[in-house]
């Protein structure tokens, strides 16, 4: 029997705080006229100190899994594609399978940069596909802020904070992901990185007082290589998927730039009311923006069941990559799950394992 990988939720988390254009001329040499022609950006999230890329992504986890009406104990396996993860480990897959109390789920994350989330799912699909899991959540979640420089106009204005997440299930019911792209580039890795942190570069006072904590990016090549890639990796995917352009309901790509989302719909002869953007609202928020973007499509009424929809995003790596799926939705089901008795469960269990290990040690120390 063929296994199919559908998306089955979504759900996503956003910071309170918005910095618009304003705010930043007071910090950086910069004005709101500058930084919406060169970016299309007006305003980003901003997370506040309780925020971090855990508990966004647990957020949007649940907000996913209720609208899937899936219970947290049925999930197989947590992905979580990030830039900007709480710790070098453990995974912030593992703290957010914590939170929301999916007891029975593999976690780990996934890095890719912004390409992430879209390698993410092909991951999932793929373990859907062999029958190895039957329902996987793909989560991008990023705390951006806290690694940009913010005396560096040509970086600070560019990304925000936020969350989002999908549900795959598995059926033997065609449709949900027909088709993926992933590639790298590595020779490329120094066009956008940050360069300290690991084994490399371990944090030191040379490397704090460096600004090697911060993201470098070399804008006028990254641009070069988004434009080129954006396209071919779209053309590849829907050929891959056995479908054709037209056949495209919407293109939801990466959310980096107004003029690269702008030089893709160039390169591939559709109109921009294909596209779908918010760039201007959130910035680029890496490895959560095609979520970001996906939700707002859906709540607008431009995402339907059985459309075929194009993902495609590029970052760090380099990397790129597409995803050609045909929508899907909830799988139809009896009663709604009470995801909050089930997030308190998880704050219960979560308490009582840490006394309990507590405990365990202090027995076993008298031994």
């Amino acid at each position: 029997m063929v296994r199919y990988a559908h998306i089955t939720g979504w759900g996503i988390a956003v910071p309170e705080r918005v910095l618009s254009n304003e705010d930043l001329t007071e910090m950086v040499d910069t004005s709101d006229e500058w930084i919406q022609a060169r970016t299309g950006i007006l305003t980003r999230r901003i997370a506040a100190k309780e925020d971090t890329t855990a508990t966004m992504g647990a957020d949007a986890c649940c907000t996913a899994l209720t609208v899937a009406n899936v219970k947290p104990p049925d999930v197989d396996l947590i992905i979580v594609a990030t830039s900007s993860p709480e710790h070098i480990f453990p995974a912030t897959a593992c703290l957010i399978q914590d939170q929301i109390g999916a007891v029975n789920a593999g976690a780990f994350d996934l890095s890719a940069a912004c390409t992430g989330f879209i390698y993410a799912i092909n991951m999932a699909a793929q373990a859907i596909r062999t029958g190895a899991m039957d329902t996987v959540l793909v989560v991008g979640s990023e705390t951006l802020s806290r690694f940009v420089d913010w005396s560096d106009r040509g970086t600070c204005i560019l990304f925000g904070d936020g969350a989002g997440a999908f549900v795959l299930q598995g059926s033997d019911e065609p449709g949900g992901v027909l088709s993926a792209v992933m590639r790298s580039d590595g020779s490329g890795g120094d066009l956008l990185s940050l360069p300290a942190g690991g084994s490399k570069h371990p944090a030191s006072s040379h490397t704090v007082s460096n600004g090697m904590h911060y993201i470098h990016m070399n804008g006028r090549e990254v641009f070069r290589f988004a434009t080129r890639v954006m396209a071919s990796a779209t053309e590849t995917v829907i050929e891959e998927a056995g479908i054709t352009l037209d056949d495209v309901d919407i293109i939801i790509p990466h959310q980096a730039n107004r003029r690269i989302l702008e030089a893709a719909a160039r390169g591939l002869k559709v109109p921009m009311d294909r596209i779908a953007m918010n760039v201007d609202k959130f910035g680029n928020t890496s490895t959560a923006s095609i979520p970001l973007a996906t939700y707002e499509a859906i709540q607008d009424g431009r995402l339907h069941k059985d459309d075929h929809v194009v993902f495609v995003g590029f970052g760090a790596g380099l990397t790129w990559g597409a995803l050609a799926i045909q929508w899907t939705g909830p799988f139809p089901t009896k009663k709604p799950i009470p995801m909050s008795r089930y997030r308190l469960l998880a704050r219960i269990r979560s308490f009582l394992r840490r006394v309990w290990r507590r405990l365990e040690g202090l027995i076993w120390g008298r031994r």
